[in-house]
């Protein structure tokens, strides 16, 4: 599959890169980031997808959050791709901000007008892994995933949904319990249909209930002030209370005076190296 690049810059001896390509999954465009470390110039390295928050595009993390240094340091591969598909022209998609376009929300779409092209789920699992592991120097046995607010969710699922895949997972104010929360029912809804029994497939707090797979450790920063949190649209303390019934690990750090609505990336910086050594922990074993 054709790549074209679109940016590279030189950024602590490694390259911060964008690249266009064709998705078969998508029937679209799609772009993503991808940051190579120096060490990517003489081996291969693991690989840290990054899952970005309603609104936002492969931009939003590779220039605000400041995670280079750390990739660099640790040797990590770190990819940023979109966070729906763009340009379909399906009416309604660009109608509101927390569903359509740039609200995928990680899951594949069963209804139309939505089943053609939002399916993010599969695009982010296994055609973008696809891509990035032929054109680039990966170790594909080594991969993890973290991300951000709906991409925190996305993180979440992908690891808990397919076990032994992700070697880590974390989460910066994680939407937790999706079946259980105003955003999550207007995406589930509009891309899976009316039966919220078909939802729980993509619900991290009902997926953690059955989950038999192999050690997770999982880590989750949270703002206290997060505006989000308040309003119920998160519901971490349903998964916590979930990954301990399990007896999963979970690290869940409340942190003072923090937002982390999706404009907000200064609070992701503040804590994006802590979360770069969980993974280069793992991955790097």
């Amino acid at each position: 599959m054709a790549l074209k690049q679109v940016s590279s810059n030189k950024c602590f001896e490694g390259f911060q890169k964008v690249f266009e390509h064709d998705s078969a999954e998508l029937k679209c465009k799609m772009k993503f980031g991808i940051y190579l470390p120096p060490k990517a110039e003489t081996g291969k390295c693991p690989v840290l997808y990054w899952l970005s928050g309603l609104t936002c595009t492969e931009q939003n993390f590779i220039t605000k959050a400041g995670f280079q240094q750390a990739a660099a340091e640790h040797g990590l591969i770190v990819v940023a791709p979109d966070t729906s598909p763009r340009g379909c022209n399906i009416e309604g998609e660009d109608e509101s901000w927390d569903f359509g376009t740039g609200a995928g929300f990680y899951v594949d779409a069963t209804e139309d007008p939505w089943k053609t092209n939002y399916r993010m789920y599969s695009y982010v699992k296994d055609e973008l892994p696809k891509l990035i592991n032929a054109n680039f120097p990966t170790d594909p046995e080594r991969m993890s995933v973290f991300g951000h607010s709906m991409g925190g969710h996305g993180a979440l699922i992908l690891a808990l949904k397919n076990p032994g895949k992700y070697k880590s997972v974390s989460a910066f104010a994680p939407i937790c319990n999706p079946i259980q929360c105003q955003w999550g029912k207007k995406a589930l809804g509009g891309y899976l249909g009316p039966d919220a029994s078909k939802w729980e497939a993509y619900d991290a707090t009902q997926l953690v209930k059955s989950y038999s797979g192999s050690r997770l450790d999982i880590l989750i920063d949270q703002g206290k002030d997060d505006q989000f949190l308040s309003a119920g649209q998160l519901l971490p303390d349903n998964f916590i209370a979930a990954c301990t019934e399990r007896k999963i690990p979970v690290v869940f750090r409340l942190q003072q005076a923090s937002c982390f609505c999706s404009p907000c990336y200064f609070f992701i910086a503040s804590f994006i190296n802590d979360h770069i050594k969980h993974h280069a922990k793992y991955l790097n074993a």
